[in-house]
């Protein structure tokens, strides 16, 4: 593959189309696949599973996770949200800077370490040759998109909020078809969906906040049908789109924040966010090796961790879910026998959904 940054003359103006996805425009491929009879929602509860990046880091992480949710589906009807995978969002940050100062070279090395880690990751996902190609084309032309935007900022000299969040944008657009593609190989049906498609949002780019209204509206239109046929969203955290489709970002690590969102707009039983530890902890494990996980806690006192720096749980998380006492629980992707942290408007006290 060509590294996107080399040998192309493009003018501003084939390009700036590409700098405004919208909603359901034909850069949305979804990655359908459908395997097994259907089941229908009745009598399940509705769950938002939120995979963070080290969970989904590499190939052996994504299988864990395509387990998990396979596993769950026996009980639940699932919506999968998934973030980056670790470290790739930090290298758009800085292939997005790097292109306002102009080091092309740089920034083609970026690109081109992505598209080769990303299909890497396919290559051992995925046994049969046709789907794994057909898998690699849709990230390349994912890859080829972010480096013509990438481009434009070298020819302008400018970085703009709104190209900013498009670039970093394709993290989590690569990795829902990575997460896709591994449970099809559980034979589990999905369907890889954009939430440019899902989340309603203002304008404020890198730090933009949902429109609960119209995402409730767009979430029931898009999800709630695959999810009565027995098929499971893996939908991207991180992203929303404007109402004019103009895609935003939710701010950095803020996939916490796109599965409370999806899970409020559609009153989920509950979300649970997997990440690397076995939920909030008394202490920081690099400082207290004999620290443990809290079983349960208040909404209240997961606010005032959260808001004092806690790594585990995103500060805007919980705002979405509590005024519709949607519990929320933060587990170990790889020791999901553990029961880790579950947060309720009561805390201890709390033992059903009121």
């Amino acid at each position: 593959m060509t590294a996107p940054l080399k040998n192309r003359d493009m003018s501003r103006a084939s390009v700036e189309p590409l700098a405004r996805p919208t909603v359901g425009s034909p850069a949305n491929h979804p990655h359908r696949l459908i395997h097994g009879p259907l089941h229908t929602r009745a009598k399940k509860s509705l769950r938002v599973m939120k995979f963070g990046g080290t969970s989904v880091a590499d190939a052996s992480c994504i299988t864990k996770v395509a387990h998990i949710v396979r596993d769950s589906l026996r009980e639940s009807s699932i919506i999968v949200v998934v973030s980056a995978m670790s470290e790739v969002t930090s290298k758009l940050v800085e292939a997005a800077a790097q292109s306002e100062s102009g080091n092309s070279g740089r920034v083609a090395t970026i690109f081109e370490e992505l598209r080769e880690r990303h299909a890497s990751v396919a290559s051992a996902l995925v046994r049969s040759a046709q789907k794994r190609q057909r898998l690699c084309r849709k990230m390349h032309a994912l890859v080829q998109t972010a480096g013509v935007l990438c481009e434009d900022v070298l020819l302008r000299g400018a970085l703009t909020l709104r190209a900013r969040d498009s670039i970093t944008a394709l993290g989590e657009r690569l990795a829902v078809l990575l997460v896709a593609a591994a449970l099809a190989e559980q034979e589990v049906a999905s369907e890889a969906i954009e939430t440019t498609e899902l989340i309603v949002t203002d304008a404020c780019h890198g730090a933009a906040e949902p429109l609960m209204d119209l995402t409730r509206e767009r979430c029931e239109a898009r999800l709630r049908p695959l999810l009565l046929q027995g098929i499971v969203p893996v939908v991207t955290g991180f992203i929303g789109a404007t109402v004019e489709g103009v895609l935003t970002t939710l701010g950095r690590n803020s996939s916490d924040y796109s599965g409370t969102i999806l899970g409020a707009a559609l009153d989920a039983d509950d979300v649970t966010l997997w990440t690397d530890v076995d939920g909030i902890l008394t202490a920081d494990p690099k400082i207290a090796p004999d620290a443990r996980s809290i079983p349960q806690m208040s909404y209240q006192e997961a606010c005032a961790l959260a808001e004092m720096g806690a790594k585990v749980l995103h500060p805007k998380a919980l705002r979405p879910i509590i005024q519709r006492g949607i519990p929320l629980m933060i587990r170990n992707t790889f020791a999901p026998d553990r029961p880790g942290t579950k947060i309720t408007a009561s805390g201890p006290r709390s033992h059903t959904r009121k």
